[in-house]
């Protein structure tokens, strides 16, 4: 992977004058280059991961197992699209294994879920099932783990 999208995927808080001194770089062509990459859609945004629970929101997120029917001509693309779509979804992947989409919606209340996934998502044709599961807590999230620095569990070695 290019060296600069490679830092900027580690932590996209860093300025150009810091990335231009890791990589030996000039200011000028750092931003160059992330401009081309946002032109080229090989950067499609930048977030922070936020510690929901210490922010004291209460969201309620659930991971959704879908089966659905290929589209003709379209095969699932298509369909994932659509879903990927509502606002509700934060990520849409197609899978291997028992089902073809994995779906992680997030709401304000358990009812919200429930209603994108009943009235929106499985009322859409070509979906065969789906299978919420709830997230009760995450312990890591997009590589950064959610309680601050974990202590090394670690054996030491003895000479």
């Amino acid at each position: 992977m290019d060296p600069l999208l490679k830092l900027l995927a580690s932590d996209a808080s860093l300025s150009a004058p810091q990335i231009a001194a890791l990589l030996g770089i000039t200011e000028a062509e750092v931003r160059t280059r992330i401009q081309q990459a946002e032109l080229d859609r090989l950067v499609l945004g930048y977030r922070a991961v936020l510690n929901e629970e210490k922010l004291g929101r209460d969201l309620v997120r659930a991971i959704i197992e879908v089966r659905i029917t290929p589209e003709r001509g379209g095969g699932f693309d298509k369909l994932a699209e659509r879903i990927a779509k509502y606002s509700e979804v934060r990520s849409c992947h197609l899978m291997s294994g028992g089902y073809d989409l994995l779906v992680e919606v997030e709401g304000t209340n358990l009812r919200e879920v429930a209603t994108f996934v009943s009235e929106k998502l499985s009322t859409i044709q070509g979906v065969l099932s789906t299978a919420t599961h709830f997230v009760l807590r995450a312990y890591k999230e997009q590589g950064v783990l959610m309680s601050g620095s974990a202590p090394d569990e670690r054996l030491a070695v003895a000479p």
